[in-house]
């Protein structure tokens, strides 16, 4: 039985993959995050530093934080791992999927 106190996120820094190039989604998310910071997101990020930056950049937006109780990984993990919905990020300038905007 595991402990719910436990999260169950492993540090970036011991990610398998975490020196591989940030993924898509991490890019694009990042960038959607950057704008509303005022920042800019380098490009040569791995998936470990653009998981950190998402988590620093939603914590100064207030976007896409979850609840800490939660046993689910955290939305930067998942990105990382490509598994988040498409709209997670929430709208964008283009419109939703069907085209229209």
């Amino acid at each position: 039985m595991s402990d719910p106190q436990r999260s169950p996120e492993k540090p970036v820094d011991e990610w398998v993959t975490g020196d591989e190039p940030m993924t898509g989604p991490q890019q694009s998310y990042l960038e959607t995050l950057a704008r509303e910071a005022g920042e800019e997101v380098p490009a040569d990020l791995t998936k470990a530093q653009a998981s950190e930056m998402i988590d620093r950049l939603q914590a100064t937006t207030g976007r896409g934080r979850e609840s800490s109780s939660s046993s689910s990984p955290s939305s930067s993990e998942r990105i990382a791992n490509e598994e988040l919905p498409l709209d997670a990020a929430g709208p964008t300038e283009f419109g939703d999927a069907a085209g229209e905007g």
